[in-house]
């Protein structure tokens, strides 16, 4: 059994079952393995949250490209987020419910955000709550839309024009 293999089903757990689904006991069930020798591969399950938080949120800060400015740049971090919390929303709401879990990439995330924000706007750390928590909850409204590719579609095309208006409203320093 590799760390790979645990965190696959650690994230099909919460997909299927909510964050309340996601236990060392049920996770050891799914792979046919004793709970104990999850502990070999992740601390407890706050860390299995973190690996998860991860590997999911990766992608969120890779770069094609440079961004022709910070305004870009926040906009992609945020798309791209947004996306990530739209496939594994579960995620997202076990994150909420364990804040010690958020470290690794969630943190390099929310600290890129503050950083490109405060070269635009004095008021950064309320942009950046402002505009995570808009991520979330559009994010997290994907939910409603799975199965239905026109309304998830719909939901992306939203957020995005939400997103571009509130961009819009940030003040150079």
């Amino acid at each position: 059994m590799e760390r790979d293999d645990i965190l696959t089903a650690a994230l099909t757990l919460l997909d299927e079952g909510g964050g309340q689904g996601l236990t060392m006991r049920a996770l050891a069930t799914r792979l046919g393995v004793t709970p104990m020798s999850l502990y070999h591969h992740v601390e407890d399950r706050t860390g299995l949250l973190r690996a998860l938080s991860d590997r999911v949120y990766a992608e969120v800060l890779e770069t094609t490209g440079r961004p022709a400015d910070h305004r870009a740049e926040i906009r992609a971090i945020l798309t791209r987020y947004h996306n990530a919390v739209g496939r594994h929303p579960q995620l997202t709401l076990a994150i909420f419910a364990e804040p010690e879990a958020f470290a690794g990439v969630s943190r390099q995330i929310t600290d890129r955000l503050t950083s490109l924000l405060a070269e635009i706007t004095a008021e950064h750390i309320l942009w950046r709550d402002v505009l995570v928590d808009h991520a979330h909850g559009s994010g997290l409204a994907l939910t409603t839309a799975r199965g239905d590719q026109k309304q998830a579609e719909s939901v992306r095309e939203q957020y995005q024009h939400a997103l571009d208006r509130l961009l819009d409203q940030l003040v150079e320093p």
